[in-house]
């Protein structure tokens, strides 16, 4: 596994997102019932993370399989809906800010962005294949029906479109679990240790 403070998770871009994680672990009021509703909807949130890192070969290969059959960012969703789960878990003022600040920002900035920069590369890398799977394929939204990789693409020789446990651990996809779990765990002490009168 990969060390989970390596430079591209130091990236200044991050800091607002760092920002709100304080700022809504501060307020937050965690109970039983928002804990577990909020544990729910994030084990969706890792579920989707996990199924589309099992499948993702950066920089080598188009990845059109599993969740990308379906939309184009599924890891960005998953995280949508960790934030989400975090935003349940942290109570009604912690929630509030969590999800309402975060999602702005993802949808006003980081998106935008990243949509940019990785259009742009994957375009240069495989030009009218990655086109075709662009404009059949919506970004956060998913189609119903997977959208079928055409027969005389060959882009993914080695895992053949099924999910692989090291592609999972080569995307570091057990330091998001880790981290995920770590933030849990600090919503859980809140709540056991919190004013009973707050």
């Amino acid at each position: 596994m990969r060390h989970p403070l390596r430079r591209k998770n130091l990236s200044p871009r991050l800091l607002p997102f760092y920002a709100l994680a304080l700022l809504g672990f501060w307020w937050a009021q965690p109970s039983a019932r928002s804990l577990g509703l909020g544990a729910a909807v994030m084990g969706v949130g890792l579920a989707l993370r996990a199924w589309a890192a099992g499948h993702l070969v950066k920089r080598r290969v188009l990845c059109t399989s599993g969740p990308y059959a379906h939309l184009r960012h599924p890891l960005y969703l998953g995280t949508l809906i960790l934030v989400s789960g975090f935003g349940v878990a942290a109570g009604s003022q912690g929630g509030v800010l969590v999800f309402g600040a975060f999602v702005a920002v993802f949808f006003l900035y980081y998106l935008p962005y990243k949509e940019r920069v990785e259009s742009e590369r994957l375009e240069q890398r495989y030009s009218a294949a990655y086109e075709q799977y662009r404009l059949a394929v919506p970004g956060l939204w998913p189609r119903w029906s997977p959208w079928r990789t055409p027969s005389h693409w060959s882009l993914d020789p080695l895992g053949q479109g099924r999910w692989l446990r090291a592609r999972y651990h080569d995307n570091n996809e057990w330091g998001t679990l880790l981290g995920v779990m770590a933030g849990f765990g600090a919503l859980v002490f809140r709540a056991l240790f919190q004013d009973p009168g707050a």
